[in-house]
């Protein structure tokens, strides 16, 4: 069940809410932000809809590019969208709630004991109960508000939730048609987002599919310790000779961004990849 949260403040963007949903998968309550134009549908069949990750961190820089690009579709590829960005019930962008939504088992293997300040590890390993909120409650639900195209959804990661997005591609490819993975934490139990993409291409090539996937980084992310760049370089060299069965693959490293700062690049090359007319 959704409920409107009436005690907003500050700063809004026309056209968006916030909803509270407290999933039965993990317990867990989100805070979810959603923007809808105020415009007529692009299509008979609905709006686009982009369903965000970090959604307290990035739903304003969405939504605001979305508002402002997709006035001239013609001129800058984007057309109106829905924009759904799943969000805690927290004032900071991220919430170490994201540790257990975005991962796949319960220990980075690259990663120490504790974190680099000396503090333990948040908890880990939730992203199918997460998953199972997405696909039973969420998306159903916002299918039921909205007049959406079921044949245009994308999801958008960054870091930890590039690294979900890829897992739900390998998983769960029928969930979204476009697939952003930005600056990706392949490196985060690498063994097994490396199995679990051996199997989705063994499948694809059985059950061909139209589905679409970005993956973008900054160059600066060429000296992360964890080799961010090469690990989502090669990935993305794997996948894309895997267009004849459907899948098409796009990279781009964005020059002179590092790891967080890519993300407003990253955002608009999105938008052009997942919204074009």
């Amino acid at each position: 069940m959704i409920e409107k949260n009436e005690n907003n403040s500050g700063f809004s963007i026309f056209g968006t809410n916030q909803y509270e949903i407290t999933s039965k998968y993990n317990d867990e309550t989100y805070h979810i932000f959603v923007y809808q134009p105020s415009e007529a549908p692009p299509s008979e069949k609905g709006f686009p809809v982009i369903y965000l990750l970090d959604g307290n961190a990035i739903f304003g820089s969405v939504v605001e590019a979305v508002r402002i690009q997709s006035r001239r579709p013609e001129k800058t590829g984007v057309i109106p969208a829905i924009v759904v960005a799943i969000g805690y019930p927290i004032i900071e962008p991220f919430s170490l709630t994201r540790f257990k939504d975005y991962t796949i088992g319960k220990k980075a293997e690259s990663e120490g004991v504790r974190r680099p300040d000396g503090s333990p590890w948040p908890e880990q390993g939730g992203a199918e109960q997460f998953l199972a909120f997405i696909e039973h409650e969420l998306i159903p639900q916002m299918n039921e508000r909205f007049h959406i195209d079921a044949n245009r959804q994308t999801i958008f990661g960054h870091s930890l939730g590039g690294l979900l997005v890829l897992h739900t591609l390998f998983t769960k490819p029928h969930l979204f048609q476009s697939y952003i993975a930005g600056s990706p934490s392949i490196h985060w139990n690498e063994s097994m987002i490396l199995k679990e993409e051996q199997q989705f291409i063994e499948n694809l090539k059985k059950d061909h599919k139209q589905l679409k996937l970005f993956i973008g980084l900054g160059e600066l992310e060429k000296y992360h310790k964890n080799q961010i760049k090469d690990k989502a370089q090669n990935m993305s060299k794997r996948l894309s000779i895997y267009e004849i069965f459907g899948l098409h693959v796009e990279f781009t490293e964005f020059t002179q961004e590092g790891h967080v700062s890519v993300l407003l690049p990253l955002i608009n090359k999105a938008l052009r990849f997942s919204l074009h007319p």
